[in-house]
């Protein structure tokens, strides 16, 4: 049975010389791990994290299912009223697909 290479080896005979098919053009995205093909429907956007209690999960997929509707349209909404109440510009709504 061959001998294994040392990861010291291994990363030193490493080709590091640039893919041109897999080149960054956007300078903001140099530097980060490349990721998965995207859905086009979340390219350009962000996603928004938060911990809650694992009853505030259920109730908005409940209310989600009673209403025909998605967690991101629900929260979409639950974020412009809360723009509008700071008086900021509604701007976190998703249409209905």
């Amino acid at each position: 049975m061959p001998k294994k290479q040392s990861l010291a080896t291994a990363l030193q005979t490493f080709d590091r010389t640039p893919n041109p098919a897999t080149e960054v053009s956007d300078p903001a995205l140099v530097g980060r791990p490349r990721l998965k093909a995207q859905a086009p429907s979340r390219r350009g956007k962000k996603a928004l994290i938060g911990y809650f209690d694992p009853s505030v999960s259920k109730q908005l997929k409940l209310l989600a299912l009673e209403e025909d509707s998605t967690i991101q349209q629900l929260l979409g909404e639950a974020l412009d009223l809360l723009f509008q109440a700071r008086g900021k510009p509604r701007i976190a709504q998703t249409p209905k697909s």
